[in-house]
């Protein structure tokens, strides 16, 4: 089980694409992994990011963060891996 006491990043980023295949290259080679998106529209008391200042302007490319984390007995492996 990989839980916040035991994890490790070993992706942050904005590409999806690139996020795509860091994955596939993680279940090509047997890692578990979890994964998180953060988006830059969240919540706050009084409304969504977007409602208050609009998208216009905004590089949607860039509107989402995602994570990728392994157990840390794989890091080592994962980062030899993805370089």
């Amino acid at each position: 089980m990989i839980g916040f006491w035991n994890r490790r990043e070993v992706f942050i980023g904005n590409s999806l694409q690139k996020f795509s295949e860091t994955r596939e290259m993680l279940e090509g080679n047997a890692i578990k992994y979890k994964y998180k998106v953060a988006s830059d529209s969240h919540k706050s008391a009084f409304a969504t990011t977007r409602a208050r200042t609009s998208s216009f302007g905004q590089n949607m490319d860039f509107s989402r963060t995602y994570y990728i984390y392994v157990h840390k007995k794989d890091y080592e492996k994962a980062s030899f891996i993805l370089r």
